[in-house]
């Protein structure tokens, strides 16, 4: 495709693997002192700032401390409980004709799970979460476009593309089926600003990337 040969999809599939992986560490856990300094690099707050949800620079403006315990109060009720929470796996929200849905370890679980196992990919052994979480889901998407970068740099253009078509169809099947929905949650029920914003944000990202998907077909140029 002629617009793909002004650029260098390497670093464009790089870039992507980067946002993926940093959404990925962002909900599998509460926020720690290093990622805190990962998120208030200029180029993600500025990202953040550009959502323009209310609050978000006197938030990051906080105590270091402070800020990381109000934060991990957030995480704790929005994603865990014990209470009413949004549960961050797939086939809670993953709305399916069968039926199958609105529960833990539903079927969306199971493809999941047989999706990323397809490609050769497999889970740590100390990892004891489910296959949707969305961290995983994240996390898989970083690997995938880590092999597209790999693949442009060895000037290989069909294996590129094959990375490509792997991508699509995840997100197609999975990815936009259900974190839209998640995310708008998110955003509905978070009290800080911050999660908020990256809610905004995780939509806005997953659209974007299935619109692209869709406009570029696989990626590249013949």
């Amino acid at each position: 495709m002629a617009d793909i040969e002004t650029k260098d999809p390497g670093a464009e599939a790089r870039h992507r693997s980067d946002i993926y992986g940093l959404l990925a560490t962002i909900y599998r856990q509460e926020i720690t002192s290093d990622l805190l300094g990962q998120i208030k690099d200029p180029q993600f707050l500025g990202a953040l700032s550009v959502l323009e949800v209310e609050g978000i620079d006197g938030l990051m403006q906080k105590p270091a401390a402070e800020l990381l315990e109000d934060l991990a109060v957030e995480y704790t009720r929005l994603f865990l409980g014990p209470g009413k929470h949004i549960s961050p796996h797939e086939s809670v929200h993953h709305q399916r004709e069968d039926g199958q849905w609105g529960m833990l370890w539903g079927a969306s679980t199971v493809e999941a799970k047989k999706f990323i196992e397809a490609t050769g990919l497999s889970y740590t052994d100390d990892y004891k979460g489910m296959p949707d979480h969305i961290s995983v889901e994240f996390e898989f998407m970083q690997q995938l476009t880590l092999r597209e970068e790999q693949a442009w740099k060895a000037a290989d253009a069909a294996r590129a593309g094959a990375c490509r078509q792997v991508e699509k169809k995840f997100i197609e099947e999975h990815l936009i089926r259900w974190v839209p929905a998640f995310c708008e949650m998110v955003i509905q029920e978070a009290e800080l600003p911050f999660y908020q914003a990256v809610a905004i944000l995780t939509r806005s990202f997953i659209e974007f990337e299935m619109k692209e998907m869709n406009r570029n077909g696989d990626g590249v140029s013949s």
